[in-house]
């Protein structure tokens, strides 16, 4: 049966679902899960809280913000927008330099930020904060703070981890129903069928979801 015009023109204007890439995946081969729920990423930061105070804003910002741990260790003084609410990183995992997104926090943590680092007196002085980071570690040093942040809360397995708080902030905002391509812009992902597997929510956060059926 020959379709009509108008008919090509439907089919042709449907664009199918985003599928997940090939080789993420929220669970690892044995089917642990990889990213922290709401509840875990809740006791991360009560742990956070007892720890240094350097340490309790690198662990906040991990887990309000989604970066990569290269990309919070990375972060500059200038680059934390208190006016915007925002926090500009440099997306590291790109072909090029140079490639920034804004991705908005909420004030509890542009307050620790200002409140430890002084962002408000540096950004007031000639430079505004250019080149200062917030954490002058190396990686493994950022790495074993976030670490033992997870074991004090008594979290343990691949989810407990920089990986695991950003997995789960991706999670949680496909959850909360914010749009894929904003996590996709919040995350720095190039593609949307990246940030496609969050959309494969599971655990309680599938519940949650359920649940708005019941």
């Amino acid at each position: 049966m020959t379709k009509s015009p108008r008919q090509k023109a439907v089919v042709k204007r449907i664009k199918p679902a985003p599928r997940p890439q090939a080789g993420m995946a929220l669970h690892t081969a044995d089917g642990a899960r990889k990213y922290l729920t709401t509840g875990e990423r809740d006791a991360f930061l009560r742990g956070a809280e007892q720890a240094d105070r350097q340490v309790r804003t690198l662990c906040m910002t991990l887990a309000y913000a989604g970066c990569r741990l290269s990309e919070a260790l990375a972060l500059t003084v200038d680059r934390v927008d208190l006016t915007a609410g925002v926090l500009v990183f440099e997306s590291l995992k790109k072909r090029r330099t140079g490639i920034y997104r804004a991705v908005p926090v909420p004030p509890v943590l542009l307050e620790a930020l200002d409140l430890v680092h002084g962002v408000r007196e540096l950004q007031s002085r000639r430079g505004k904060g250019r080149g200062i980071l917030l954490w002058p570690w190396s990686r493994m040093t950022g790495w074993r703070a976030v670490h033992a942040v997870m074991v004090a809360a008594g979290l343990d397995g691949p989810h407990a981890s920089p990986k695991g708080l950003r997995h789960g902030f991706g999670v949680a905002a496909v959850s909360s129903g914010i749009p894929l391509n904003l996590v996709q812009k919040w995350l720095g992902h190039a593609q949307l069928t990246t940030t496609a597997i969050y959309a494969d929510a599971v655990g309680e956060e599938e519940q949650s979801i359920a649940a708005r059926m019941w």
